[in-house]
């Protein structure tokens, strides 16, 4: 099982043509993601070749999904266009609209996710790494050879650590990994993620990755109290970050005590989450939690 993203995925790229597009759809493809089309409308009716495979070229989203069936789409647009891309996508019935594109402006977002909430669409992102599905489907540019199939769910905002985290646990492995971006404003927040992984049935624990700013984790530390059975070990970035400075993420600002590392940290633990000090101790909680042992130096 996974969530959001299983093998049965039909994918399309839109901005597929451009040098980003073109890079991590040959990835998407190599990890065994059913790519079956990229958009760009004044590229219609061409054919790209990546690596003996022939992807076609459709003028919309629209005509994407008439032709293919496609239900995900993974969005490299430039800032610019991408309120238009995830707007049309909406509009042609995508189930799934994994937007990577960072340096948005906010109102854009803010626009496009409630516009696509609004028809069905979920979002992912934007400015993320997308999610990965390992062995079934990769829509994005998390890489795919650094963890296996397994029983861990993963959310993050941070890309980085998604990817750090799947490398120390990458003899475990996981049944999703999703990067939700770590924007002011998501399509997806933990506790969406959160909720798909308690109904998963082949997820035994979640990883959960924060950051300061917002509030995020410690709503998502409300909702692990009341709603979630399952084991989850966390992990917040930015524990040494001066107050008042934007770090990293547009969304990564602490503002007196608001939105610290600790005060995340403590709403989490209260709601029985096990925090790491490090990358490395998260990962050793799980392994504890899951009653196994490192392998073959994954955790030294």
């Amino acid at each position: 099982m996974a969530i959001h993203l299983t093998k049965d995925s039909k994918v399309l790229v839109q901005g597929m043509t451009g040098g980003e597009g073109m890079k991590h759809t040959r990835r998407m493809l190599a990890a065994g993601t059913n790519v079956v089309g990229g958009v760009n409308p004044r590229k219609a009716g061409r054919t790209v070749d990546f690596d003996e495979r022939a992807v076609p070229v459709f003028g919309s989203v629209g005509e994407g999904i008439e032709a293919t069936g496609a239900d995900v789409t993974v969005v490299f647009v430039p800032p610019a266009f991408a309120r238009a891309a995830v707007t049309e996508a909406a509009d042609a019935g995508i189930g799934l609209a994994v937007v990577i594109t960072e340096g948005i402006p906010v109102h854009d977002s803010v626009a496009f996710t409630a516009y696509a909430r609004a028809r069905g669409t979920r979002v992912i992102g934007p400015n993320c790494p997308g999610l990965i599905t390992p062995g079934q489907s990769n829509a994005g540019i998390i890489p795919a050879d650094i963890a296996k199939p397994g029983p861990i769910g993963l959310v993050s905002k941070s890309g980085t650590l998604t990817y750090q985290l799947m490398y120390e646990l990458r003899d475990i492995g996981f049944s999703t990994c999703v990067g939700i971006g770590g924007d002011p404003v998501a399509g997806t927040s933990h506790i969406d993620c959160l909720t798909a992984f308690q109904d998963d049935p082949d997820t035994e624990l979640i990883v959960l990755i924060g950051e300061i700013g917002g509030d995020a984790e410690e709503r998502a530390a409300a909702y692990i109290r009341e709603h979630v059975t399952k084991p989850v070990v966390g992990y917040i970035a930015g524990f040494t970050a001066p107050e008042g400075r934007t770090m990293g993420h547009a969304g990564a600002i602490v503002s007196g005590s608001t939105g610290t590392a600790r005060a995340k940290k403590e709403a989490l633990e209260a709601a029985g989450v096990r925090v790491g000090s490090t990358p490395t101790e998260t990962a050793r909680h799980v392994v504890a939690v899951l009653g196994g042992e490192a392998r073959d130096g994954a955790l030294t």
